[in-house]
């Protein structure tokens, strides 16, 4: 098997808007996993957005969607580079992303960066104490308070 070449995506450049669109603007709050009966990934978020669009929303507010062992609904953040694989690729992000643009529909994503997953490359490291074994300062150890 070989690996997929990365879908390129024109980009899309959306309608102007007032800088404070968002006092007047229909927030849809959403849980990709959940959306769609449970079964949510981006392939079917992007295949509901007209849908959401004729609702009258103006902009997706996407609950955290990065890879996480889901102890805390996601916001346990492993990785916050990627997509959790049960909801899909980047390139299939790339595609919802692109398509609600196209909808002129806005896109929030929840970052929540006061705390991660005990999983993720930050904590791994911080835990290995304030002080490293060749006697340098761990620089992640202050990321957590203990």
């Amino acid at each position: 098997m070989t690996k997929a070449e990365p879908i390129q995506t024109a980009p899309v450049t959306p309608t102007p808007q007032p800088p404070e669109w968002y006092k007047t603007a229909v927030f849809y709050e959403l849980s990709v996993r959940t959306f769609n009966d449970g079964n949510g990934d981006f392939p079917g978020l992007t295949a509901r957005l007209d849908y959401l669009k004729a609702l009258g929303v103006d902009c997706l507010w996407l609950q955290p969607f990065y890879p996480s062992p889901l102890r805390d609904d996601g916001y346990d953040v492993a990785d916050y580079t990627n997509i959790h694989p049960d909801l899909g690729t980047l390139d299939d992000f790339k595609i919802f992303l692109r398509e609600a643009h196209a909808r002129n529909l806005r896109v929030i994503g929840d970052l929540v960066t006061n705390h991660t997953s005990d999983q993720h490359a930050w904590f791994q490291e911080a835990r290995k104490g304030k002080i490293l074994p060749d006697g340098s300062i761990n620089p992640y150890y202050d990321y957590y308070v203990w």
